[in-house]
């Protein structure tokens, strides 16, 4: 956990002068545990103490820094080292990571269209759930795409999107993977590499959730909130997939485009030095992260982290958007298919709007 609020009791002078600066004041009497940082913060000063004191974030996380446990410790075994993942990273290179931008797919038909508007309905109810501030939202004109704001948000701020956003993304795969993997045994036929590349993603997703449940512990109001979500969620994507498979990935294909948005507004404050505590020369990511993503020496500060999330994020952008353009019954999956040309098949990082189905069939 990089930071927690905790009781008025251990806001006292005493407990404050054993903690040193490992201690910041808030308001109603409250203070925030903080990691020590080093690093230099671009944003003024006047900012920074109206900051301390009009913050109020909610208890997403009630456990001390001290305090924090490991959610999944190795479990030492007679004969069994290690359990790697099952479906290893494939890696990005520094420049297709860079290259990744925010980008939206406008809607063109009516379906389309309300699931973009229900899709911007969610990401108003997770603003408000996770206490943002009007002052720290991006230009609500172009809400995929605008990453600049008043005020950026903390590290405990971003931790919390973070987890929330990704407990939430890795049930479309699991969802549509599930049913066509049923459809395929009821009707007797192939599936044409779908279900592959949706369990994949899903997979994927869950490993960005596990990498950030080691550097933040979430409290019971924010478990509560995910059970409550991940139940309608699951539920909601379960009949709208049997109903509509094509407006289900056009749906899962506008809330990866949030997510690039999120990560890429992410960077830019890292970069800016919004995020001292990620700045800090002695923070250091996950083991789980540096094994997954194979990240090389020299690579492994927050903003490498983010970098490589955000760049599956925008392969899950494209395949779905792709895929709600193809025929559901009967078109191969592309991104996994072998091209009579020789070709290799589209690389759904660059394009954030999807390939038309004219485009790979």
């Amino acid at each position: 956990m990089l930071s927690t609020r905790v009781s008025p009791k251990l806001c006292s002078p005493q407990h404050v002068a054993k903690l040193g600066r490992s201690v910041a004041p808030l308001a109603h009497g409250q203070c925030l545990l903080v990691y020590p940082a080093s690093g230099r913060l671009s944003c003024t000063a006047q900012w920074q103490a109206h900051h301390r004191q009009a913050q109020t974030p909610r208890s997403f996380s009630t456990t001390s820094a001290n305090q924090l446990r490991d959610f999944f410790p190795i479990k030492e075994t007679k004969h069994i080292r290690e359990t790697p993942p099952a479906w290893p990273h494939h890696g990005y290179t520094e420049e297709e990571m860079l290259a990744v931008v925010p980008g939206h797919r406008p809607p063109e038909t009516l379906g389309d269209q309300f699931v973009w508007k229900f899709m911007r309905f969610c990401r108003w109810g997770m603003d408000l759930a996770t206490g943002l501030s009007s002052e720290q939202k991006s230009d609500k004109k172009n809400p995929t795409t605008a990453v600049a704001a008043v005020k950026p948000l903390t590290e405990a701020q971003w931790l919390t999107r973070f987890i929330f956003l990704e407990s939430i993304a890795g049930v479309p795969g699991m969802v549509a993977g599930m049913l066509r993997h049923l459809h395929s045994l009821r009707r007797l036929r192939r599936d044409n590499g779908w279900i592959e590349s949706l369990l994949e993603e899903s997979f994927n997703e869950r490993m960005h959730l596990l990498t950030f449940l080691k550097m933040c512990e979430p409290g019971w109001f924010m478990k509560v909130m995910l059970l409550g979500a991940q139940g309608v969620y699951f539920n909601l994507l379960f009949v709208t997939y049997l109903i509509s498979p094509k407006l289900t990935h056009r749906f899962v294909g506008y809330l990866e485009e949030e997510a690039v948005h999120t990560y890429t507004r992410c960077i830019k404050e890292i970069e800016q030095g919004c995020t001292p505590k990620w700045s800090d020369p002695d923070f250091q990511i996950p083991d789980i992260a540096v094994k997954y993503w194979r990240m090389p020496e020299g690579k492994r500060t927050m903003r490498d982290l983010i970098l490589y999330i955000r760049a599956d994020e925008a392969g899950h952008r494209g395949v779905n958007h792709t895929l709600s353009n193809l025929n559901q019954k009967e078109d191969p999956n592309p991104f996994v298919s072998a091209y009579k040309s020789g070709a290799h098949p589209p690389n759904a990082m660059a394009k954030p709007a999807g390939y038309e189905r004219e485009e790979v069939m």
